[in-house]
């Protein structure tokens, strides 16, 4: 592969995001739904990829397209903790602790009906490989991003259209929750279980202003982390510093630094698993993915600027540029070259997977959400219920459709909800770990596991339901 390769395969990419902007400015439902450039620039590199009617680039930049996920899927996680003032863990944990059982719920129910569903109907009637149980975590919760990443997952265990399957489940995750979504949220507004807003007034809550700014911006811009960040209170001021040196440059070798990281503990873990399990255990451990990995490479270099006060180097607005950069890239470079024949030779299971995934999200919603919410459960339920479906920014999108003044406060609860939840699932260590566990203890326990998991987070979640409304 040649560097002009890659030079023509990035000017490409550039060149269907300009197209994608273009499109999204014009067109308003795409607006509407919440669709993001890089969606649709990928959707329209599908046209004109290795696979699509039109293909037009030499293949060697498809081969560059198609490699391109795995390695920015890395740079975006080893972001995720760079540059941020974490609170107490006892304020995290009071704030988040009901979304993130609702959370849980969602995700650990996820695998749970996909466990179930290939056990029971699609393996002894298609003969459908038991990892596709792991696919509506990775694409409802996880997204574009986790689904590209975990391609060569699924190809060292056996699953050669993992990639293909995530990617697609994505898709649908994030069509169906904003099609769905606001359906629910026009639904709940005439059954009055929505908080009222007050006519004539501005709104009292102290994140209005912060509210408004990301009703004004892309819900999938860089500023709508930054946001996040800034409502959880994580998100790091301004500082002058005397350094020569770009601040972008700063940030993006701090992040190249997190990646290293995340490179030397897998070949740590390789190294010791084949020493203490054997050849087996080395070959399940050498299909890890790098990203979690380098999202803990990132905890351990805030955690190194922290301890020796240099903080200022890192900064919460430009690594959210950073990984957004590298986001927008990955998803249109992964949607670009999906591999429609491998989705075409699975398209019945796959069906299955997603009508199961959005049944049990849906049903969560109306059946657990009230119960384990004491206050405003439409809108804490209807911002998980986006991102567990679709995307973060999904949920945000529901959430200000849903509160778009502010008054439930349910904001400062989802910001902080991601510092708890993101690390673990939806795109976290377990996500990157379920194909693994599902190879390695058989489909039958790690369903079982799945659903005593489950019961766990129903039970904790009902008994903070409880909790709250007694006190």
């Amino acid at each position: 592969m040649k560097l002009f390769d890659v030079l023509v395969a990035f000017a490409s990419l550039s060149l269907l995001l300009l197209i994608g902007m273009a499109l999204r400015q014009r067109l308003r439902w795409l607006r509407q739904l919440g669709i993001p450039e890089a969606l649709v620039a990928g959707l329209l590199g599908l046209l004109v990829g290795p696979f699509g009617p039109f293909p037009i680039f030499p293949e060697q930049v498809y081969k560059v397209w198609g490699q391109t996920p795995g390695v920015l899927i890395s740079l975006v996680f080893a972001t995720l903790f760079l540059g941020q003032r974490l609170p107490s863990p006892g304020v995290i944990w009071k704030r988040a602790a009901g979304q993130t059982a609702f959370g849980m719920v969602l995700g650990f129910g996820q695998y749970l009906v996909g466990g179930l569903l290939v056990l029971a109907i699609l393996q002894p009637l298609f003969g459908t490989n038991p990892l596709m149980a792991a696919l509506i975590e990775v694409g409802f919760e996880g997204g574009h991003g986790t689904a590209a990443g975990m391609g060569a997952t699924f190809r060292e265990l056996g699953l050669e259209s993992g990639e293909t399957l995530g990617l697609a489940m994505a898709t649908v995750g994030v069509l169906t929750a904003v099609v769905i979504g606001s359906t629910l949220v026009v639904f709940g507004r005439r059954r009055q279980w929505l908080a009222q807003k007050e006519r004539g007034l501005e709104p009292a809550d102290p994140n209005a202003a912060l509210l408004q700014q990301i009703a004004d911006e892309d819900p999938f811009s860089a500023g709508e982390r930054l946001a996040i960040e800034t409502a959880a209170g994580t998100a790091e001021p301004a500082e002058q510093n005397s350094l020569t040196i770009d601040a972008l440059t700063i940030n993006l070798a701090l992040a190249g630094g997190a990646v290293g990281l995340g490179i030397l503990l897998k070949a740590l873990i390789t190294a010791l698993g084949s020493s203490l399990g054997g050849a087996e255990t080395a070959r399940l451990l050498q299909a890890i993915p790098i990203f979690p990995l380098a999202m803990v490479g990132g905890l351990i270099v805030q955690v190194a600027l922290q301890r020796s006060r240099q903080t200022s180097l890192a900064s919460a607005s430009a690594q959210a540029s950073v990984g957004s950069v590298a986001m927008d890239l990955l998803i249109t470079a992964a949607m670009a070259s999906l591999n429609l024949p491998l989705l075409e030779e699975n398209w019945l299971p796959f069906i299955a997977l997603a009508i199961a995934g959005l049944s049990w999200n849906i049903a969560a919603f109306f059946l657990l959400a009230p119960r384990i919410f004491s206050d405003h459960w439409f809108e804490r339920g209807i911002a998980d219920f986006g991102q567990g479906t679709g995307v973060t920014a999904t949920g945000l999108l529901l959430l200000r459709m849903a509160d778009p003044y502010g008054r439930s406060r349910v904001m400062e609860a989802f910001s902080f909800k991601q510092l708890v939840f993101e690390p673990f699932l939806g795109g976290g260590l377990i996500t990157a770990l379920s194909p693994l566990l599902i190879a390695g203890w058989g489909l039958p326990r790690f369903s079982l596991v799945a659903l005593v998991l489950t019961l766990l987070a129903i039970g904790f979640g009902l008994r903070l339901g409880r909790r709250t409304q007694l006190s």
